[in-house]
């Protein structure tokens, strides 16, 4: 297996900030990337209280609106071998699938069961413009971001660990992918231990505003005088 820049470690203390945190810190770190690498339409999310979700990515395509016409055996090898899959990673995954169907979510791949199985091989959640449904019976500390739809209709994997695109996020197997109620974004591995500082600095740049704001002191005459304090800190 190839050695990472970071540890599971760097990713579970980038799962304390949330997801626009994240991007923001990104524009500075990578601002190539200022304009892509991260979701651009809503989802659906299963508990928008749950902590932010920070893992690499196990990547798949799925339909659901006709059979696989494959033969029950092929679709238990599919299926083995999508869980094999997502158990082979070093670190903490998020799932990412993208629906191919033409009406996407017309099946669930995501409920009581799969949301279990998947924990239980180390993923913390998925990203997905597929459905998920079960609700109240969805394994704790699970998140999914998707659309909500009561049936897995004929719901299957087509293929594993290639590249998709999930509401404008494009995703390749092993990226680094952070989330949380608010979207997605995909970190380059070369940003993953640089963000915690950059996030701090940024902090403490936008605390002189926000100060303002709380104490009822901002006016034109202090907001000009802020941003001149921001850009001397460092």
């Amino acid at each position: 297996m190839t050695e990472r820049a970071f540890t599971a470690a760097d990713l579970e203390a980038l799962r304390a900030w949330d997801t626009p945190t994240i991007c923001n810190a990104l524009e500075v770190v990578t601002p190539h990337r200022r304009g892509h690498g991260f979701t651009v339409r809503p989802f659906q999310v299963a508990d928008v209280a749950m902590k932010p979700m920070c893992g690499l990515a196990r990547t798949g395509t799925i339909r659901a609106a006709h059979p696989a016409g494959r033969t029950k055996e092929a679709d238990r090898a599919s299926r083995v071998g999508w869980y094999e899959y997502v158990a082979e990673a070093a670190m903490p995954t998020i799932v990412v699938l993208q629906d191919l169907d033409d009406v996407p979510g017309t099946g669930a791949f995501w409920g009581e069961v799969n949301s279990n199985v998947h924990k239980a091989l180390g993923s913390q959640g998925c990203v997905t413009n597929g459905s998920f449904r079960d609700l109240d019976m969805l394994a704790p500390e699970f998140q999914i971001l998707g659309i909500i739809n009561p049936s897995h209709a004929h719901v299957h994997v087509v293929a594993r660990k290639l590249e998709v695109t999930v509401h404008g996020m494009a995703v390749t197997h092993d990226a680094v992918v952070h989330a949380d109620r608010h979207g997605a974004v995909v970190i380059p591995d070369e940003a993953v231990t640089k963000l915690l500082a950059t996030i701090d600095l940024l902090t403490r740049k936008e605390a002189v505003i926000l100060d303002l704001c709380k104490a009822g002191k901002l006016n034109i005459a202090s907001l000009r005088e802020a941003f001149s304090k921001m850009d001397d800190i460092h």
